[in-house]
């Protein structure tokens, strides 16, 4: 088994991290390696010099971390023949969170030595990368520009500080949506999401009450509240899922979804890049496996 930590990634020291190796070595016969992984070559390597045989890769971080890992798995092809392990030490958490894998480190190693393989899906982007939980353009691209100044002080809390002040600022763009090859939206939009689970943003928003990280679709969430009040409102309703039923927002699911339209932010898994001009996701089914808890559905 291989543990993959990022420098300068999660809530814990190595003292931790120790311990939590000696917990996942405890009644288990092969090695378990722990290895920081400050860049994209060094995690090559780190993956170059795994066993054959030994197909277990673990991430130690937040979403960032694993989105880094399962990415360059996807990279190298190595998606089928790879099991993946999460230790959710990261600020939001959010596939953690969704896929009911304990945040407490130990705990967490408890589900990675004793739980069941399930199969996810992501989404393939245009540009070779992949998404695991959500993709968001607009508003939430840009909420979490904001609460990434904000989490070295105040934690998951700088996810709905972000939101606030990116609702303020924030006004719509003009971008034209489609899902499955047909156009569903072309107006000033607050926000696009594309959600694989229901939660984001460290567990204050819930964007796809629906979404199921294995049904072979996305979760597709089209918000046209632009209007200062209507902002607040859809803020408001992220909080329960609510919005769903608002009418300036469209909620249905696909198995690829285009955005295209004036300069936009995506915020992919927490990773935000641009801008844009257009991007287009499809769903892969089954794509990869992750070790969740027995009770995980």
């Amino acid at each position: 088994m291989l543990i993959i930590t990022h420098g300068g990634a999660g809530r814990f020291d190595s003292g931790t991290l120790e311990r939590v190796r000696e917990r996942l070595r405890a009644g288990g016969e092969e090695p378990v390696t722990l290895c920081e992984c400050a860049s994209a070559d060094e995690l090559e390597r780190a993956l170059d010099r795994q066993e054959t045989g030994d197909e277990t890769v673990v991430a130690a971080g937040g979403d960032g971390s694993i989105h880094r890992l399962v990415a360059t798995l996807y990279a190298r092809g190595e998606l089928d023949r790879r099991t993946v392990g999460l230790l959710p030490l990261g600020t939001g958490n959010d596939l953690a969170r969704n896929l009911r894998i304990p945040l407490d480190p130990d705990e967490a190693a408890r589900v990675i030595r004793e739980g069941r393989t399930r199969d996810l899906d992501l989404l393939a982007d245009d540009d070779g990368g992949v998404v695991l939980n959500a993709v968001h353009v607009g508003v939430g691209a840009v909420a979490a520009t904001f609460a990434a100044r904000f989490k070295p002080w105040l934690k998951s809390a700088a996810f709905p500080v972000g939101a606030v002040l990116a609702g303020t600022r924030s006004t719509g763009w003009r971008l034209t949506v489609e899902a499955d090859g047909e156009v569903v939206a072309e107006d000033k939009l607050l926000m696009v999401g594309l959600s694989n689970a229901p939660g984001i943003a460290g567990g204050s928003a819930l964007l796809a009450p629906d979404a199921s990280p294995g049904d072979g679709r996305v979760e597709l969430v089209v918000s046209a509240a632009t209007g200062p009040l209507a902002r607040i409102r859809y803020a408001l309703g992220l909080r329960s899922g609510a919005h769903k039923h608002h009418d300036d927002v469209m909620y249905t699911a696909a198995t690829n979804a285009t955005v295209s339209g004036e300069e936009f932010l995506v915020n992919s898994d927490g990773e935000v890049s641009g801008p844009y001009t257009r991007r287009t996701w499809r769903v892969v089914p089954k794509a990869w496996r992750i070790i969740a808890p027995p009770d995980g559905d």
